[in-house]
Order: C-alpha cells, then sequence, then structure tokens
C-alpha cells in the first residue's frame, strides 16, 4: 500500500478510536519503496538528493512519529497499532518496550535471537538492527509504529543513516530464515495479543488474496487488518 494511502487509513482508524466508535486496531502491511522523516529526524542523514530518490523509484515523507529517517519497501512488514493506551498503560515507554517484545517474541519462534540495545529504540541481532520502532500518541490513541524486515533488500538503507546511526542493518532473509511476509505477520498477530491482553480477529475482507485476482468486488485492503478485542475477565 502507497505510504500517503496508509496514513490516510491511520488518520481514520485513530480518529474513529479515539471517539470510541471501533476497538484497537494492528494494520499490517506493507509499502513500495519509500523512506520517511520522523518529526525529530535530521535532514543529513538522507545521504540522497531527490534526482537520485527518484531514479531509484524511492518517495519521500516528512511525517510527525517519533524518531530520525527509515526505509520501507517490498519484503519488509510494518505495522500501525491503533490502540487507546487508557485502556491499557498510560505509559509510553511501556508501550514501545511490549512492542519490542512483541517483535523479539516473533523472531524467536524462527530461531533469531532478537534483543535490545540499552538506550536505543528497536529490536536488534547482535549489534545489527533488524526492526526499527517509531510512534505517535495524541490524547492517548498510538499511531505509526514498527518495520521487521522479513526479506527486504537491503542495499536501499545505502540512501539513509538509518533512525541516525551508524550501525548495520539485517533481516530473517540474510539470517537464513525463508518464511514469507504473511506468515511472519499472522504470527505477529498472535504475539502483540498475548502481550497487550487482546483477542485478534481478522477484519472482513480484508485477507490477503492471490496475485492477479483483481475485480471490481476486491476489498479496499489487501493486506490483514486485525481488531484486537478486549478480553473480557
Amino acid at each position: 500500500m502507497d505510504y500517503g494511502r496508509a496514513l490516510e487509513l491511520q488518520q481514520r482508524v485513530a480518529a474513529r478510536r479515539k471517539q470510541g466508535l471501533v476497538p484497537d486496531h494492528l494494520l499490517l502491511l506493507e509499502h513500495p519503496h519509500v523512506i520517511t522523516l520522523g518529526r525529530n529526524g535530521h535532514m543529513e542523514n538522507l545521504l540522497a538528493s531527490d534526482e537520485t530518490l527518484g531514479r531509484a523509484g524511492i518517495a519521500f515523507y516528512a511525517t510527525d512519529r517519533g524518531g530520525d529517517v527509515t526505509y520501507h519497501g517490498p519484503g519488509q512488514l510494518v505495522g500501525y497499532p491503533i490502540l487507546d493506551l487508557r485502556e491499557w498503560k498510560r505509559d509510553v515507554g511501556a508501550y514501545v518496550r511490549a512492542v519490542e517484545q512483541t517483535i523479539i517474541d516473533t523472531l524467536a519462534d524462527y530461531g533469531i535471537a532478537g534483543g535490545r540495545i540499552p538506550k536505543l529504540t528497536g529490536v536488534w541481532v547482535g549489534e545489527r538492527k533488524i526492526a526499527a520502532i517509531g510512534v505517535h500518541l495524541s490524547r492517548w490513541v498510538t499511531s505509526h509504529g514498527f518495520a521487521l524486515n522479513v526479506s527486504t533488500d537491503l542495499s536501499y538503507f545505502q540512501y539513509i543513516v538509518p533512525c541516525g546511526l551508524t550501525r548495520p542493518v539485517t533481516s530473517m532473509a540474510a539470517l537464513g530464515v525463508r518464511a514469507g511476509r504473511d506468515e511472519v505477520g499472522r504470527r505477529l498477530a498472535v504475539h502483540f495479543g498475548r502481550i497487550f491482553d487482546r483477542e485478534m480477529s481478522i477484519e472482513p475482507g480484508t485477507e490477503p488474496r492471490p496475485s492477479g485476482s483483481g475485480g471490481p468486488t476486491d476489498p479496499v485492503y489487501t493486506d490483514p487488518v486485525f481488531t484486537a478485542l478486549e478480553r473480557e475477565n
């Protein structure tokens, strides 16, 4: 899904969440090549000119999320949780740690030992970053989220200083895992539900469809949109 379209989707869901019209959501999707800059980012961490990005087919967006500059593209699982933290914990730090733990537990399913580096946000395998996190909160409702490199072409990170850190990146594929993005996304949703104490349900009409099955009756969204329903005690 185009980044601008995904941003509009987040904003619509978040607005409805603030009004109490919908439950929590987890949007899982993939973007075409795009570089985004967080609200506290530094343009010097973007290493390519507009012309160079254009030739490489990479879009650019300045955003209101936290963090610096990052890359999204094919083979990357991007997750946008739309949660009302008033119904979980009013603690931004705890929220970010919980998102990290969701990714760490997902990687463990594939035999990858992901972890944290003190004072740095994201998930790492040794000294290599495998998942970036950048979030936004408005009236305690979250948007933006995380990007997990599943089978991402890591050469595209040459155009940036990822998250403003001169550290290498990696992917699940580079570490020998051949799982697809959809499979990883479904496993991640299970861990997300457990960690945030939510029952996960795929929203009707958002299941992935076979390639080439386009048509006028297709759903608007082709990736899973998980509805995170609060558990009843």
